[in-house]
């Protein structure tokens, strides 16, 4: 087994103090912020002297490659870009901290996310169907690294499904900007031109993210130790407990423990080194 770790500034003292507690028989450099250090004995201290030199850090078995994965499954919201839409629609009507509040509850495992769904598009109601413009044009950024993380699993062949508990407005739009294979999300209900307050179909929570890559995984023949899926908050792990590998990114406490990879300080492209 192989230790990665990767920040933005990787102080050598911390990297060759990792080395010896693992007893790592090498260090190898992958790129100017990430290193991988072979052959290491795994130790629970790992965790805490990452922390305090501010790296992110996976255990990789030796050898595994990008290319070894079928299949990728993200998030959208805080994870592939750096916004909770629905916040940020609710706060063109002025209730962006009610609805924050309840969107941070869910995510942290609080509150049922098809309730707080329900409950949060509910006061969108009467909002004009611009504003999902507004917020896609002026407030949505990419996380960093998406980009290249993108074009990465693409050049590898591997196929990419977005799947969000956010809304289609966002996930097809992106899915083109992108070069998304497939994104599955919820359909906001709009009559005459603005919001109802309503969903319109089957709510996307968290089971049904785990649904979707289920599925694709099975279409493609894929084992689940080929897929890659990342996420945020509590209702993505049903889907990282689906994939062989997870990753969790900015994430919430709740997902933290339940994956595979923490990003806190690398972008998204981060991925790509775990598996060069």
């Amino acid at each position: 087994m192989n230790l990665v770790v990767q920040g933005e500034d990787v102080d050598s003292v911390a990297l060759k103090n990792l080395a010896k507690l693992c007893g790592a028989s090498a260090i190898e450099q992958i790129t100017p912020e990430a290193f991988r250090l072979l052959a290491t004995t795994r130790s629970e201290q790992i965790a805490s002297l990452c922390a305090e030199a501010q790296l992110d850090w996976a255990w990789v078995p030796n050898g595994r490659k990008l290319a070894d994965f079928g299949l990728f499954v993200t998030d959208m919201d805080s994870t592939l870009i750096n916004i909770e839409c629905i916040d940020e629609i609710a706060d063109m009507q002025g209730l962006k901290a009610e609805v924050a509040a309840i969107t941070e509850a869910a995510m942290r495992g609080e509150i049922d996310f098809r309730e707080s769904l329900k409950r949060r598009v509910a006061l969108l109601a009467g909002l004009p169907e611009s504003a999902l413009g507004e917020v896609y044009e002026r407030r949505l950024q990419l996380n960093p690294g998406a980009e290249r993380l993108m074009r990465g699993l693409k050049a590898a062949g591997i196929h990419t499904v977005l799947v969000s508990g956010g809304f289609t407005y966002f996930t097809e739009r992106l899915k083109v900007r992108l070069g998304f294979d497939e994104a599955h999300a919820n359909v906001l209900e709009v009559r005459d031109g603005r919001l109802t307050g309503h969903v319109v179909g089957p709510i996307v929570d968290g089971d049904a993210k785990a649904a979707h890559l289920r599925r694709t995984r099975e279409r493609l023949g894929l084992r689940p130790d080929q897929v890659i899926a990342a996420g945020d908050g509590a209702n993505d792990i049903p889907m990282l407990t689906e994939a062989g590998f997870g990753v969790a990114y900015r994430a919430k406490p709740i997902l933290r423990d339940a994956t595979d990879c923490r990003l806190d300080h690398v972008g998204l492209d981060g991925v790509l080194n775990l598996f060069r």
